[in-house]
């Protein structure tokens, strides 16, 4: 289990480079608000995979997979609140970069971001048992999701430090 815990540390990093929806929001919740309530969105978007990963873990996204077609509406109120969120920041008069934004909502945010998000689920639902080798127990997969979700988090918080640090650079341009 070993090596197969050192291939998925391994394996996650490289995918925490790969930007998505969750690392879309987090940048740019640092970019406007600083570091502080990127990591509120961080640990949003981190609880919104650790439930997808519950639903792994407990063999629930089998039915997810098998009924996709049926959860369409859930893929659509994920395109339709990122929508809302675009079209929300758009209509925005720009602000001074200074201005702070309430935690709690872009945890919020980050959270339903990253449940509304089928294609995590599923592709979670592939990725994660790829690692639990012979221990395919529910204790397996937890210990298995849990590393996951701790490289994700630990690589989302780079992405948010990365981002926070750029702003003296763009408040120059504002």
């Amino acid at each position: 289990m070993t090596t197969s815990l050192v291939t998925l540390i391994v394996a996650t990093a490289v995918l925490v480079l790969i930007p998505g929806p969750n690392v879309a929001l987090i940048v740019a919740n640092s970019l406007r608000y600083g570091f502080r309530m990127g990591v509120a969105t961080v640990l949003g978007t981190t609880v919104g995979v650790g439930l997808q990963l519950l639903l792994v873990v407990f063999g629930l996204a089998a039915v997810v997979a098998v009924a996709a077609d049926a959860l369409t509406w859930i893929r659509w109120a994920g395109v339709a609140y990122l929508v809302y969120l675009g079209i929300r920041t758009w209509r925005e008069q720009p602000d001074d970069l200074a201005r702070v934004e309430a935690a709690p909502a872009m945890f919020w945010r980050g959270c339903l971001i990253a449940v509304l998000n089928p294609k995590t689920l599923l592709f979670n639902a592939a990725f994660i048992p790829q690692f639990v080798g012979n221990d395919a127990t529910v204790t397996g997969l937890g210990i298995v999701a849990m590393a996951f979700l701790a490289v994700l988090f630990a690589g989302d918080i780079l992405w948010a430090a990365f981002a926070s640090s750029a702003r003296p650079l763009l408040a120059r341009y504002s």
